[in-house]
């Protein structure tokens, strides 16, 4: 999996942080969201989905690799 980051649509809710901790980061100077791991682990598949699901702005995705 990809994990996908719309830096338009962040809103800096930083609910993903929360979420998937190892996978999404904030950089405070920009106010929004980074992406620390772009293709993470598969075991970490139910934190980001989590985190795609409570992101207020829908600004998260998660595309499936090829």
């Amino acid at each position: 999996m990809r994990v996908v980051a719309d830096l338009g649509l962040c809103q800096a809710h930083q609910m993903c942080q929360g979420e998937a901790p190892d996978v999404f980061g904030f950089d405070a100077a920009a106010d929004q969201v980074t992406v620390l791991q772009e293709h993470p682990d598969e075991s970490l598949r139910p934190q980001v989905r989590a985190a795609v699901r409570y992101c207020p702005a829908m600004a998260l995705a998660i595309e499936e690799d090829q």
